[in-house]
């Protein structure tokens, strides 16, 4: 199965560098653009999307209407598929952050794994929920379809390192810009990264 992951576009949270989490930020007039944009892509290109699953969250949930809308392709929304949640970090930009965790803000800017943040999910649940999610949509389709998942950077970031493998405790090491398009094709002897964050639609 040829997996697409697709950043949503920018946000309104986004726009104003807020880490956020579950914050329910809408699209920008340029993040809706960018998915107009990714769109144009996927039609032209003849990628075969035959299904598109997105975070319940507005960003992804906009990028994923405007995508299965262009595709003409059944669109499902799944809460499992969410950003981590940040807990009290939530809607804040990093200076308020620095001025109410200063402490905490110190630690992390230090270290390159994350220190623990005051209610937050925790990597373990976090994990947990994302691979029920892909699990059920990987074995509700054909071995030889395209399907297309909308979600947040950090989802895609967990995925990636359960696929291969990876410590959940090291910060990154992937990276997903606004509307970045990335592949992986499962196969029978496990995955492969055929295209990572790609962002040439919008040029």
């Amino acid at each position: 199965m040829k997996l697409l992951l697709i950043r949503h576009g920018q946000s309104q949270g986004n726009a104003e560098h807020r880490i956020q989490g579950w914050l329910d930020s809408p699209l920008t007039d340029l993040g809706r653009d960018q998915m107009r944009a990714l769109a144009r892509r996927l039609q032209g290109d003849g990628w075969g999307v035959s299904a598109l699953y997105a975070s319940d969250l507005s960003r992804a949930a906009e990028s994923g209407e405007i995508l299965a809308a262009a595709l003409d392709i059944p669109f499902s929304l799944d809460e499992r598929l969410r950003e981590y949640h940040v807990g009290e970090f939530t809607g804040l930009t990093w200076q308020e952050i620095e001025e109410r965790f200063p402490d905490l803000a110190a630690q992390w800017q230090r270290s390159s794994r994350r220190p623990p943040i005051p209610g937050e999910e925790g990597d373990q649940a976090f994990r947990a929920r994302l691979v029920k999610a892909f699990e059920e949509i990987v074995a509700a389709h054909h071995p030889q379809e395209t399907v297309a998942v909308v979600a947040h950077g950090g989802t895609f970031n967990v995925y990636l390192k359960h696929l291969l493998g990876l410590d959940l405790d090291i910060r990154g090491p992937f990276a997903f810009a606004n509307a970045a398009l990335s592949v992986v094709q499962l196969e029978e002897w496990g995955p492969r990264i055929t295209l990572l964050n790609d962002t040439s639609h919008l040029r």
